[in-house]
């Protein structure tokens, strides 16, 4: 038990979260619980250290779904939205989460030695092979974006409240709403924002992750001249050890 950790994986409809040993091995299905709402920064500790707490270990590797840097919120993205993803953002709980320090409250609320990055970022680590220049793309209730280039992660810009076309950002375009409403409309989409990823970032390969990458297949990519690889929904949290 003591190589053991929690991985948590905060999106922005369900937070997972299980117990995977020191090489990213799952040892127990993955469970979750519905993400919080209004999801202040205080209630979200509540929620996330609770579970690191019951599992009873002393390290938690944690994907946050926003932009997140050395230990910090920079934009917490459809967290800023109080009766969730498909509500406007309130632009005072927007501000009161930025610049707030979550991996070291998480730290001290538990005390364990906890690690948080951006969500994409977790399952690129989980994903990635470390070789060449390895996009990685999280297909869910929104979408996630991340850059491994020689197995080091490299930061890129946040793509989810972006332009993806005139009068939808990529959320909107490639999240589950898009995808409910229009599957074959979303394929095309999303079709069209690899090709555009591939090309912005020069990839040699991409990993398709999170809970709709299962409704895509690699033949759709035919006519890329790079290697699509489907990695799944438990990518993140199998790459939460290697925070560690």
């Amino acid at each position: 038990m003591t190589d053991r950790l929690l991985a948590v994986d905060i999106g922005a409809t369900n937070i997972k979260y299980c117990l995977v040993e020191a090489d990213g091995t799952l040892v127990e299905a993955p469970r979750r619980r519905p993400t919080p709402y209004p999801c202040t920064p205080e209630r979200l500790v509540s929620v996330v250290a609770e579970r690191i707490r019951r599992a009873g270990v002393t390290r938690a590797g944690v994907g946050f779904p926003g932009e997140f840097a050395d230990g910090r919120v920079l934009a917490p993205g459809n967290l800023a939205r109080p009766g969730g993803v498909h509500t406007p953002v309130d632009p005072a709980l927007d501000a009161y989460w930025r610049g707030y320090e979550l991996q070291r409250t998480l730290c001290e609320a538990t005390h364990a030695d906890v690690r948080v990055v951006n969500d994409a970022s977790l399952a690129a680590l989980g994903a990635s092979e470390g070789v060449g220049r390895e996009v990685v793309v999280t297909l869910g209730t929104g979408l996630g974006l991340a850059l491994v280039v020689s197995g080091v992660l490299t930061r890129v810009r946040d793509v989810g409240a972006a332009a993806f076309d005139e009068g939808r950002t990529f959320d909107q375009a490639l999240g589950e709403r898009a995808r409910a409403e229009d599957e074959a409309i979303w394929l095309k989409d999303v079709v069209r924002a690899i090709r555009g990823f591939v090309e912005e970032f020069a990839a040699t390969s991409v990993h398709l992750a999170g809970g709709n990458a299962r409704r895509v297949t690699p033949e759709i990519f035919s006519d890329l001249d790079v290697a699509v690889v489907i990695d799944g929904n438990f990518a993140p949290l199998r790459g939460a050890a290697r925070l560690f």
